[in-house]
């Protein structure tokens, strides 16, 4: 029996980092014969107890729309081959580090405002996950590259 390729697991937050780190799973899925796991999470939020019982699809709708739009905008319709999208409810940093478990290798875009600190999520990430974990930022003109 062969044995599974690496698995690279992506978090999708539909921003502008997150779109490099696809970017980056999609480079390195060839070389590796990898699949990708695009992962877009959503929850519902704090203070929102009233959609419970109401329900919680408009939630998931948002989040399936925003990893609709970050996959466009990362890949066009070339999305690389063994590519997989899912939602997945819960929190982010949780849910994220879970599926390391099964993976070789996490992609998350770093979020934190500050120049030297990521995000809360992929500080987590970082901290806990059963896996490397590549943080990625954002290549965008307003953080004074070229």
């Amino acid at each position: 029996m062969a044995p599974e390729p690496p698995k690279i697991l992506v978090g999708v937050d539909g921003s502008d980092a997150c779109i490099e780190a696809l970017r980056v799973a999609g480079a390195l899925a060839g070389p590796l014969g990898a699949p990708v796991e695009a992962w877009a999470c959503w929850d519902v939020p704090p203070g929102y107890g009233i959609y419970l019982m109401v329900g919680t699809e408009g939630f998931k709708y948002a989040a399936k729309e925003v990893l609709e739009h970050t996959l466009q905008t990362a890949f066009g319709g070339e999305r690389p081959e063994s590519f997989r999208a899912r939602l997945v409810q819960g929190k982010a940093a949780p849910i994220l580090i879970e599926g390391t478990r099964d993976a070789s290798l996490l992609i998350v875009g770093r979020r934190g405002h500050g120049s030297f600190v990521p995000g809360s999520v992929s500080s987590a990430c970082v901290s806990h996950a059963h896996c490397p974990v590549l943080v990625v930022h954002d290549t965008g003109k307003d953080d004074g590259r070229e």
